[in-house]
């Protein structure tokens, strides 16, 4: 009896040890694994905080590194006088405003993103130990972007005096290319006129419009609305029939100018962009799948950017939904909001067969002699769709350029896909904002695009200019 009870004594202190060891050991396992998403998600977030001691560190030691275009325009860069006192200058003053940011008053764009690389230095250690002796600071890294500036001077020059934004990428490797966002302001004079800027409401010029601006989509959702429709079964030969309106719960909706589209197929209700058929077939959709296709396009999510400022996409229909504003956000209207950075990825995944490719603006680091130091490589975010349904709004796309609402982007140099809109913001008065979103292609390039023109007019004719000038740009060559 005496040993069976110190047995079990035994056994109960061994299985009290394998418990404590098993749980100590689990919690280092957790441990590790917030170690790694840490490193891998949020220091990022860490390094470019303002209240990140370590740059302020770096900052009295360290001279700050330029910022470059990749064809090697100076955006940003550091003069430093005799007593070692820096200066923050942007040489092409507000053409890159908003996507290379600012460095006094807090920080933002490339400015606030970059800001660790921009403070690092790879100079020769000799050099800095005797720059160190001197008292004067060191040279730090340089900052290499994918922006284009000859195309970023084509955005700027045809937005004129309108309220804009243009984003255009490369779907293959998620390189943007170009940001450009109207209003503006001057980033060597911010510090001097910041109290007029920030207390000037009706400008809101300290924006990004593109990554920041949350807008109706218009017509442009019937991508989405196209995408769901086939998901749940519909095909690209269904027949439809528009009489030019239609009234849903008391509420009458038009198409554009109240043209009667007659009967099509969806090809030619997408082309045309008929709010009729569209609203139709929002409303025969099944609501909660429909919300599972938006958010699948990633709506209501966060983004997988490279840049830490932006906004989420906003898509609200369920089945608890009305069918009136089921009708409308069929179409582009209701409450939905999205980002043109948004748009331009989900034009980028169409083009890229469904597969969305991590936008980014940083192509690498490099010192003082031009040698790289850290290379940002294109990153695979995830499938946004099948390669068929990709295919099929290929399909749709195209059809508003050969034979629809597009034709003015009909072209010997590429061929272009896309879905023009008009976003009404204020319908008593009938003011809207013009959209593109799409993307063209020469068999070998690919360039996705999404701009939208604010206070334009009732028709989406003022954006496609500026998208057939950097198309013709950048297919030129």
């Amino acid at each position: 009896m005496k040993n069976k009870k110190k047995q079990n004594r035994r056994h109960s202190r061994n299985r009290e040890f394998l418990v404590v060891t098993y749980s100590f050991l689990a919690l280092f396992l957790c441990l590790c694994g917030y170690i790694c998403y840490f490193i891998a998600y949020q220091s990022s977030n860490f390094i470019t905080s303002s209240y990140n001691k370590r740059s302020s560190a770096l900052s009295a030691t360290t001279i700050r590194g330029d910022i470059l275009s990749a064809d090697g325009v100076v955006l940003a860069t550091s003069t430093v006088d005799e007593n070692e006192e820096e200066t923050r200058v942007y040489p092409t003053g507000e053409l890159f405003s908003h996507v290379v940011g600012y460095y006094y008053n807090g920080r933002s764009g490339l400015e606030k993103d970059a800001n660790y690389l921009l403070l690092d230095s790879h100079e020769d250690y000799l050099e800095q130990f005797q720059y160190t002796l001197q008292g004067k600071k060191v040279q730090g890294d340089s900052v290499v972007t994918t922006l284009d500036a000859k195309m970023q001077q084509i955005a700027y020059d045809d937005m004129g005096n309108y309220n804009a934004a243009v984003i255009a990428l490369d779907p293959k490797t998620g390189a943007i290319l170009t940001m450009l966002s109207k209003p503006y302001f001057d980033p060597n004079t911010l510090q001097e006129n910041w109290e007029d800027i920030v207390n000037d409401a009706s400008s809101s010029r300290l924006i990004n419009r593109t990554t920041q601006g949350l807008y109706a989509p218009g017509s442009t959702f019937k991508i989405v609305t196209a995408l769901a429709y086939l998901r749940q079964g519909g095909s690209m030969d269904d027949g439809f029939t528009c009489s030019g309106s239609k009234e849903v719960n008391g509420l009458t909706f038009h198409c554009f100018n109240g043209t009667a589209h007659g009967s099509m197929d969806l090809r030619k209700a997408f082309a045309k962009s008929c709010n009729v058929t569209f609203g139709t077939i929002g409303m025969g959709l099944d609501l909660d799948e429909y919300h599972k296709t938006a958010e699948d396009l990633l709506f209501n999510q966060d983004l997988p950017v490279q840049m830490s400022v932006y906004n989420q996409s906003s898509f609200d229909v369920d089945h608890n939904t009305a069918s009136d504003l089921v009708f409308q956000t069929a179409f582009g209207q209701g409450h939905t909001l999205v980002t043109p950075l948004h748009m331009s990825m989900i034009a980028a995944a169409i083009a890229n067969d469904g597969v969305l490719m991590k936008p980014y603006l940083i192509d690498h680091s490099q010192n003082m002699q031009g040698i790289e130091v850290k290379t940002f490589r294109p990153e695979r975010a995830k499938s946004l769709m099948t390669t068929e349904e990709a295919e099929q709004l290929q399909e749709l796309m195209r059809g508003v350029i050969t034979s629809g609402t597009g034709t003015a982007l009909n072209s010997d140099l590429y061929e272009a896909y896309g879905k023009t809109g008009t976003a009404e913001f204020n319908a008593y008065k009938e003011e809207a904002h013009s959209w593109f979103v799409g993307y063209a292609t020469n068999g070998e390039k690919e360039l996705a695009i999404a701009v939208i023109v604010e206070e334009a007019d009732r028709s989406s004719s003022m954006s496609i200019p500026v998208v057939k000038d950097i198309f013709d740009y950048y297919f030129a060559d």
